[in-house]
């Protein structure tokens, strides 16, 4: 008799369909139940694993319906005995202006008060417990920004379950090695009862970053080679990238696409009545998009009404070569140009990393990334070694990509692709502290407000010095380094300025961006316990932010 092992995870809604997807303990069939309305998957395997992807259709838009899932004809979902309320699908309202939350950084511990000493309160866990005790205006779905999981930093329950298996003495010691370590990843990530339920009923869109496989993670060229030449370096990509795609991925994308998609074709067509085995071809997979990331494409978009969301890899897709350095590879660039386009209120664009850093930091980054990429041996290593050693892999460290995807946004901004929109706005995390800044200055006239959100941590605080420390250089690193760079004529510079309106803050938190006709309210939360009432987090605003 099939059991839940993770989920249901409620992922693609848009006006008529949703897709969910469970993990179970044995091959079995999978029922979503919608009043009198019923969709049935098989299970598939993958390295002893068992996972389902149910493919609702046929619902009616701006609707709200509770949903069930059963096992073999056994109900299995609601669990009989939970405080929350019932999981619901709610379609897509195309006269209604998006509502949605996002944010990136989650570590996977403990609740009591060990765990939020060392890692605080978890924002999106308080995020469950204020929907479940006021269940209107709930938010569309979630975006997470990256750093789902942290394979290469593991908590204790982890490390646990690697003692049990294979021992913390074997390479990769404690991190994560393969595929199977990496399911039980996801599965101490995404089964805590709150954040379950949210999981559940809560629509969620997601995109990788480097601590999902490892720190650093394509940062250039030379740590690409050493990790590669690394003995466990191997299963651990590939059960990264495997587990992705079934975990991650294939939730993302509206069905028409999944229909087109190497691996979902395989699944759908299969009609035997035994269960389908994709070990190898999940490895294989894995391994090509690894060697070749122009076979496979992880980013995509949301359309929500009146709003487009563009969600882009700015891990898997880079061109590393150190004569083609670009954070996107050319077939990814292409296809990010024909996405960002105008005619439409607001557009997002959803990147882990962000584009738009302190002005301080973002020269930093240009100077490096000319030392490294400068052909010298002395200060090409000394470039590498600095900007392994503290992280400078952001937009601003991948110069030409930098200018190319500008140089859209503005073309966006002027009309040049259509009705320029009234927001122009990047998502992002990584950087474990939360800020708004603002284009203040272009070399042409635009007709779009042009602004970068971050949100970082969800559950992942900065010690109190390094936060200090990244305050005052985002701060006061400005000017001096802008007036560094200017002296130094192979340092590129943005034909561009920006500036930060709000923030940096460093609570963990998760945002929320509303639409308001032609404004954005943008507000970010925090979850707080009070006294040892662990179960019963409150939901308190950190910053709100109007873009008008």
């Amino acid at each position: 008799m099939a059991e839940l092992v993770l989920g249901p995870l409620l992922r693609y809604v848009d006006e008529t369909r949703a897709t969910i997807f469970v993990e179970t303990d044995a091959f079995t069939a999978v029922t979503v139940r919608i009043g009198e309305h019923d969709w049935t998957a098989p299970t598939f395997a993958a390295h002893g694993h068992h996972y389902a992807i149910v493919l609702v259709d046929g619902l009616q838009p701006a609707s709200v319906q509770e949903y069930s899932v059963d096992l073999d004809d056994r109900r299995v979902w609601p669990e009989a005995d939970s405080s929350f309320p019932p999981s619901r699908i709610a379609t897509l309202d195309p006269d209604k202006d998006a509502s949605f939350l996002f944010g990136s950084c989650r570590t996977s511990v403990s609740h009591d008060k060990q765990g939020n000493d060392l890692h605080g309160v978890d924002a999106l866990r308080a995020y469950a417990y204020e929907m479940a005790r006021n269940p209107d205006h709930w938010p569309d779905f979630v975006l997470f920004l990256g750093d789902q999981l942290y394979a290469d930093e593991t908590s204790a329950a982890m490390r646990d379950f690697i003692e049990r298996r294979r021992g913390l003495d074997e390479p990769p010691g404690e991190e994560v090695k393969d595929f199977v370590e990496y399911a039980e990843l996801y599965r101490l990530a995404w089964t805590d009862p709150a954040n379950r339920w949210l999981l559940s009923t809560l629509s969620s869109a997601m995109i990788f970053d480097d601590h999902d496989v490892r720190d650093d993670w394509n940062t250039s060229a030379s740590w690409h080679e050493a990790m590669n030449a690394t003995p466990w370096w191997h299963d651990r990509i590939v059960g990264a990238l495997g587990s992705y795609w079934i975990y991650q991925h294939a939730g993302n994308v509206d069905h028409d696409t999944l229909a087109q998609d190497q691996i979902w074709k395989i699944i759908a067509a299969h009609q035997d009545s035994t269960e389908l085995d994709l070990t190898t071809l999940i490895d294989r997979f894995a391994e090509q998009v690894d060697s070749d990331p122009t076979t496979y494409r992880f980013s995509f978009v949301r359309e929500l009404g009146g709003t487009r969301l563009v969600v882009i890899d700015s891990r898997a897709a880079r061109d590393l070569r150190p004569a083609h350095r670009a954070m996107l590879d050319a077939d990814e660039l292409a296809w990010v140009d024909e996405q960002l386009q105008g005619d439409t209120e607001h557009l997002f664009i959803g990147t882990s990393l962000p584009f738009l850093l302190p002005t301080g930091i973002h020269d930093l980054e240009s100077l490096n990334e000319t030392m490294a990429q400068s052909g010298k041996r002395i200060t090409g290593a000394l470039g590498e070694k600095i900007r392994q050693a503290v992280d400078l892999e952001h937009w601003a460290a991948f110069e030409k990509s930098f200018r190319d995807v500008s140089r859209m946004v503005f073309e966006v901004a002027r009309g040049e692709r259509g009705r320029a929109p009234a927001t122009i706005t990047f998502l992002s995390g990584d950087v474990h502290n939360s800020y708004v800044n603002e284009v203040t200055a272009t070399p042409m006239p635009v007709e779009s407000r042009i602004v970068q959100a971050v949100c970082s941590p969800i559950r992942n605080p900065l010690p109190r010095h390094v936060r200090m420390l990244q305050g005052t250089l985002s701060g006061w690193m400005g000017a001096p380094m802008r007036s560094l760079v200017n002296r130094m004529p192979k340092v590129k510079k943005p034909e561009f300025d920006w500036a930060t309106t709000h923030g940096p803050w460093f609570d963990n938190n998760l945002a929320r961006v509303e639409v308001l006709g032609s404004r954005l309210l943008l507000t970010w939360a925090r979850g707080d316990v009070e006294g040892d009432n662990y179960d019963d987090p409150k939901l308190v605003r950190v910053e709100t932010v109007l873009i008008d």
